[in-house]
């Protein structure tokens, strides 16, 4: 009878399975919704819209949408803080649902890496993005996974923060939808099958022509 009951009150696999959170980065405000800034909180709609859920709640200064890829638990979040203080919504996150650090990925735009490509990593530093500067000293440490979007550098002399709140221009809006598909499929391949499987599939199939981007020094926030 006693071994019954502990094989009855045996946790089964998938309530063991630890959350995945996925946080796409941007600033709050109609003004800047569609602009460069904001191609974090774009994949984030588009993955959530994709796959029928909704941001149907507030929880520590993020919008939040819930619910599960096969037996995984997943988290959608969009940061309502300005994008300099995104770590205050996403450690908070990261710690109350006990996501393990391989297990959060962190979408964000990227003027080293050309308009239309995508590249994965499983860690690094914040290359000049104030929005993942926040969540690296928030989290204390920048051991977790990313997705950087490419936005393209500004024209000549034009500042790098007055760039990135533009809209894209129309040709550009015109290749999105298909840019954004190609992240959204990059997040359900970490989802389902982690971060090293994803760079492999989405890394070498990104329309990246020119540098990896992997270094770069210009602060945005």
């Amino acid at each position: 009878m006693l071994l019954l009951d502990r094989l009855r009150r045996k946790p089964s696999t998938e309530s063991a399975a630890p959350t995945t959170l996925i946080v796409g980065l941007g600033n709050p405000g109609r003004e800047y919704a569609g602009s460069r800034h904001n191609i974090g909180w774009q994949v984030a709609d588009r993955f959530v819209t994709g796959q029928g859920w909704r941001f149907s709640k507030k929880q520590n200064d993020a919008l939040v949408a819930v619910g599960s890829i096969g037996p995984t638990r997943v988290m959608v979040a969009k940061p309502q803080t300005f994008m300099n203080l995104s770590g205050r919504a996403v450690q908070p996150l990261a710690k109350f649902y006990t996501v393990p650090l391989e297990r959060m990925l962190v979408i964000y735009d990227d003027l080293d890496l050309p308009f239309g490509a995508i590249r994965l990593r499983m860690k690094g530093g914040a290359g000049g993005h104030n929005g993942m500067r926040s969540i690296i000293d928030r989290m204390g440490t920048d051991g977790f996974p990313r997705l950087r979007m490419g936005v393209g550098r500004p024209p000549g002399r034009m500042d790098a923060m007055a760039f990135l709140l533009r809209d894209f221009e129309p040709a550009e809006q015109a290749e999105l939808p298909d840019i954004l598909d190609r992240a959204v499929e990059s997040v359900r391949t970490f989802i389902t099958d982690g971060i090293a499987a994803a760079m492999n599939k989405h890394n070498i199939a990104a329309n990246d022509t020119g540098s990896p981007g992997f270094g770069g020094n210009m602060g945005r926030g």
